[in-house]
């Protein structure tokens, strides 16, 4: 057998560690330590990661050592047989026993375009490998979790990774993450078809499971509520985004593969889907996570809830010029705006008597992208001299000029 780390394959898969370091090293300063080749799964056991296995499959190619390699490679395929990127390398490793390899996956017969792809998912899983999980640290757009929602979710695309955080008394803390597949072209959808995973601030609205659905989705599916309210807003249309596994004969898809959906291997949704909550979990993709002390969304947080519980109070004194201060100028409900919004409000509250409104249930999310918008939703429990309701409520509130006022409201 020739000697990997002579032959032009051992320097290409050099150069692919190398470039998954780079990529992870934007990654190091918020997270600067290598972590265990293990994570904790959702059920609280060790899950080995098929990251770990492929690295040591790769440090052997380094270190020379290909019949160990080979046998690494071998336990990967024993636990993962649908894993398509440690067949081509251990297609790769055959190869070399008899000519000299000048790439990764030079079988005579592999597509140009699904090695390529391949190569791509080697880089981001060892990108994935050196990152240091955030411990003590948190997503900034967590903002605040109400008593109900037991697991938060937030897409990272640009690492292609899925972390999950449980709620510890109202502060998010991680328990795990997953490699994922997203869009064809990248992320930020816009329209129908452009094959883009949207960005923003979202919640899962059903659960699919498998019996419902096609082989190409695996072992179910959760549906997003994308387009969102600031989509629409902003012009967004398009449907069906979820987050959905693999089909039967394959592991993993590479990091740029979907039409826009966030796909994981069936394992890994089988982990998290038990703990996903129809209506309630929210799923935040943003391009690049911003990871931040817990403590350093104080203000932030309170500057929110104090806004909300203001607006709450002016509601109820049926003062409708300062009701109204609470909302932005370029706020909007359905087809109505600000102006046809103070109007109906004035008429509404010019027969009441008396209004209670009660509040229960309050998540806070900042949204990615934007440091100045935030969605809260909450339970509302409205009561007055003529007219009592219940709904669940959604608001995004906008900070301008040094305040937060309400931009959008309406049913969530």
């Amino acid at each position: 057998m020739q000697v990997c780390g002579a032959t032009p394959v051992g320097r290409t898969l050099r150069l692919i560690a190398a470039a998954a370091l780079t990529l992870a090293a934007c990654h190091a300063g918020a997270m600067g330590r290598q972590p265990p080749p293990h994570k904790p799964a959702l059920n609280g056991h060790v899950q080995l990661e098929a990251e770990a296995m492929l690295v040591r499959t790769l440090t052997e190619i380094r270190h020379n050592r290909l019949d160990a390699a080979l046998a690494e490679v071998e336990k990967v395929l024993h636990s993962y047989p649908n894993f398509r990127l440690a067949h081509l390398i251990k297609g790769d490793l055959l190869l070399s026993r008899s000519r000299p390899l000048r790439d990764i996956g030079e079988a005579s017969n592999a597509p140009p375009a699904r090695v390529e792809e391949l190569r791509d998912e080697a880089r981001v899983r060892l990108a994935r490998y050196q990152l240091e999980r955030p411990t003590d640290r948190v997503p900034k757009y967590l903002l605040q979790l109400n008593a109900a929602q037991k697991h938060a979710i937030v897409v990272d695309t640009r690492l292609s990774t899925l972390y999950v955080f449980e709620n510890r008394g109202g502060t998010p803390h991680y328990v795990a993450d997953y490699y994922i597949s997203s869009g064809k072209n990248g992320s930020d959808k816009s329209k129908q078809g452009d094959k883009k995973t949207p960005l923003g601030v979202y919640h899962v609205t059903d659960n699919l499971p498998r019996a419902r659905l096609t082989d190409f989705y695996g072992s179910g599916a959760f549906p997003i509520n994308y387009p969102n309210e600031w989509d629409r807003r902003e012009g967004r249309n398009g449907h069906g985004i979820w987050l959905h596994g693999t089909p039967s004969d394959t592991y993993s898809r590479p990091p740029r593969a979907s039409d826009g959906c966030v796909v994981l291997t069936n394992q890994d949704l089988d982990a998290i889907g038990k703990n996903l909550q129809i209506g309630l979990t929210p799923v935040i993709i943003s391009q690049s996570i911003e990871w931040v002390k817990p403590d350093a969304l104080d203000a932030v947080r309170k500057d929110l809830l104090q806004g909300v519980e203001n607006w709450r109070r002016d509601w109820e004194s049926l003062d409708t010029d300062k009701y109204l201060t609470h909302y932005a100028p370029g706020f909007s409900s359905g087809k109505q705006g600000l102006a046809a919004w103070a109007q109906q409000k004035r008429q509404v509250n010019g027969g009441k008597a008396w209004v209670k409104v009660k509040i229960e249930h309050v998540s806070v999310f900042l949204y990615p992208g934007r440091e100045n918008l935030a969605v809260v939703t909450f339970d509302q429990n409205y009561g007055s001299s003529n007219l009592s309701n219940q709904m669940r409520k959604r608001q995004y509130w906008i900070n301008e000029k040094g305040g937060w006022r309400i931009l959008y409201e309406g049913a969530a």
